[in-house]
């Protein structure tokens, strides 16, 4: 949690989703607890980014302040950001996960960072039965990244600046279909499209915790499980390029707007090397350190 304790979080309720302020385990509609501390019409999560500074000291102010007449008892958890402009993913970003996918001993100064991006309105989902398997996949694999919330407009930053660009961390699940992913008798030899941007292939959740309540994202547990059997178990300190150089290189290749995602890539355990890959009634769980745990629900394709 942050220091003043307090975190977003976007529920399902009978009228449909609300906004809410999560302070202490309860949930509190967002709109009211705000405009209490003269910061009116907060009505989605995705609105505090335009001025993400102001917004965070409000939010410090109104943690302190919540009634109960605010208190939200959800359906469940929608992903707590409606809709990010952008889902920017970093490939193959930690030195485990490299050294399972065919190269061992991979030194950083051999690798190139690259990303490629997910569809925001058709790929975020929250928690619960919310995942589809991709139309005629049979290879359909996971993968538990740290997402990074941009908090201001950044391009060109340098990576010793490039934190202060962060408003918040979520946990994401990258959902691939690798069989849909591989393209051998193309030029181009992969199909990032295919693979990685299909409906329901990105959840996020379970809430949105403010970055300053990491003394130290680049060494935080995230840990995957499916159907309760731990696949993935390992720190940030494993990635190869740290969140200040992904944001960095990011800024240099497009502008990141307040509210766009960053997922920072996945550490070894996912499917692939073994061959064991994900069916319909799977249950996987995605937990990172200080944040929380994202349980979904693998469904039939539609």
């Amino acid at each position: 949690m942050s220091p003043s304790g307090w975190s977003l979080a976007t529920v399902e309720v009978a009228e449909g989703g609300v906004a809410c302020l999560e302070v202490g385990g309860s949930l509190y509609r967002l709109a009211p607890s705000l405009a209490r501390v003269g910061y009116p019409g907060a009505e989605s999560v995705a609105g505090l980014f335009a001025d993400w500074d102001r917004a965070r000291g409000a939010l410090d102010a109104a943690a302190g302040r919540c009634e109960a007449a605010d208190l939200v008892s959800p359906v469940r958890r929608l992903a707590p950001l409606l809709y990010p402009g952008k889902i920017l993913c970093a490939g193959a970003n930690y030195y485990d996960h490299l050294a399972e996918m065919g190269m061992p001993g991979a030194k950083k100064e051999d690798q190139r960072l690259f990303f490629f991006m997910k569809p925001p309105r058709n790929a975020v989902v929250g928690e619960g039965a919310t995942v589809h398997m991709p139309i005629a996949t049979k290879a359909f694999d996971w993968e538990i990244e740290l997402a990074a919330v941009i908090g201001r407009r950044a391009r060109n930053v340098s990576v010793e600046e490039a934190l202060e660009y962060v408003a918040a961390y979520t946990v994401g699940i990258d959902f691939s279909a690798r069989d849909h992913n591989r393209a051998p008798e193309t030029f181009y030899k992969l199909d990032w499209v295919a693979g990685k941007a299909n409906d329901t292939c990105c959840p996020l959740g379970p809430r949105l915790v403010p970055a300053g309540a990491f003394a130290n994202p680049q060494d935080i547990g995230l840990k995957l499980a499916v159907n309760g059997v731990v696949k993935q178990d390992a720190r940030t300190s494993g990635m190869i390029f740290s969140i200040a150089e992904q944001i960095s290189t990011a800024s240099r290749i497009m502008t990141l707007d307040p509210g766009d995602v960053l997922m920072t890539g996945t550490p070894a355990g996912v499917g692939v090397p073994k061959q064991t890959f994900l069916s319909v009634g799977d249950v996987v769980d995605a937990e990172i350190e200080g944040i929380g745990k994202l349980s979904v629900t693998i469904c039939p394709e539609r």
